[in-house]
């Protein structure tokens, strides 16, 4: 029986579904960028201005959560500052074995310094083709429309989605605090998506009831759901995830964080991996959630008790619900499956 040590978990292949570009930098990054772009931040040193942006377990809610993003979308604001952002997020994963990560942001926040659009979407692309050229990792990028803005805006951004579909964009979300804010109001810009094939995923069931899923699925067509944590509460709309097999983008230290759910004890992470849903574990925002991906798993270790030979398909789950092409998906399952067989842990072949 192999020992679940932080050294194994971190030298297994892992995916990341669910990370936003401005909640993941460096904190040395904002400080350099700042003092480039003559930007006051509210701390000075490293120490002190981590502290100040990783909200710890003290957080009270969604609302709160987010505050910390208005220091580190200040220094966003630069074609070069995008580039590094990225580039250096993509090297963070590449360095705990993540071999497949897909990274969110909204360019809307990007445009304060007079950077077109088109721009801002231009300078991720060119770290993500920098980092893949230098780390063993493959990159997506999703934009994402938020949902206290105008629906107008929400389809201008889901314009740039269609524009830059097959040339490293592979999805469209819908992010921000819920309480108020449905997911309905966005339906004209995800017709727009759908319409042309783009995949979907939606925060849903984080800030809200599980009648915010119910919208994502059924008004705005989410392919993946973010978070998900009050799915629980309605026993059918659950059923109604698993026989559809629509993924979970669950991120465990920023559920509690947010207080979309009240603790640990509380999350339902294992309750719906054990009914057979298809839980994946992302870290939302490493800076922010002061957390990595391998933090996350051994969290699902320490504190729900996943076994090893459940922690395999927890692993399998993240790369079966990438946005990828169905036969770039499989070689990299393959590969992946490979490796965790190398490592000892044999893949059952009825695994769906």
């Amino acid at each position: 029986m192999k020992k679940l040590s932080r050294e194994f978990i971190h030298s297994l292949p892992k995916a990341e579904l669910h990370c936003h570009l401005d909640g993941s930098m460096r904190v040395q990054t904002i400080i350099d960028l700042a003092k480039e772009q003559k930007v006051k931040l509210p701390k000075e040193s490293v120490e002190e201005l981590t502290n100040y942006l990783a909200v710890g377990m003290e957080c009270q809610s969604l609302e709160e959560y987010l505050r910390p993003f208005d220091v580190t979308c200040s220094v966003l604001q630069t074609k070069e500052a995008l580039i590094r952002a990225t580039y250096e997020l993509a090297e963070d994963c590449a360095d705990e074995n993540i071999w497949y990560l897909e990274i969110r942001f909204s360019p809307i926040l990007h445009v304060k310094k007079d950077l077109k659009l088109t721009q801002v979407i231009d300078a991720v692309l060119e770290g993500k083709h920098r980092a893949e050229k230098n780390f063993n990792i493959k990159i997506g990028i999703i934009i994402c429309s938020l949902r206290h803005t105008d629906p107008n805006i929400s389809l201008t951004l889901a314009e740039l989605a269609v524009a830059y579909k097959n040339r490293g964009v592979l999805g469209f979300d819908l992010a921000g605090a819920e309480d108020g804010f449905p997911a309905k109001d966005h339906k004209e810009s995800f017709f727009l998506i759908i319409n042309n094939n783009i995949n979907t995923t939606v925060h849903a069931g984080e800030g809200y009831g599980p009648e915010s899923i119910h919208q994502a699925i059924h008004f705005i067509r989410a392919n993946r759901i973010g978070h998900g944590t009050r799915l629980r509460e309605d026993g059918d709309l659950l059923n109604y995830v698993n026989d559809h097999r629509i993924p979970l983008e669950m991120c465990i230290t920023s559920n509690v964080q947010t207080k979309a759910v009240p603790s640990f004890e509380n999350h339902p992470v294992k309750f719906y991996f054990d009914l057979g849903i298809r839980v994946t574990l992302n870290t939302d925002n490493r800076l922010i959630s002061k957390t990595t991906l391998t933090d996350e798993y051994m969290l699902a270790i320490e504190k729900f008790g996943f076994t090893l030979d459940e922690l395999k398909y927890l692993i399998l789950n993240g790369f079966k619900s990438a946005f990828l092409p169905l036969k770039e998906k499989v070689e990299l399952i393959h590969r992946v499956t490979r490796d965790l067989e190398e490592k000892g842990l044999i893949i059952k072949r009825d695994y769906i």
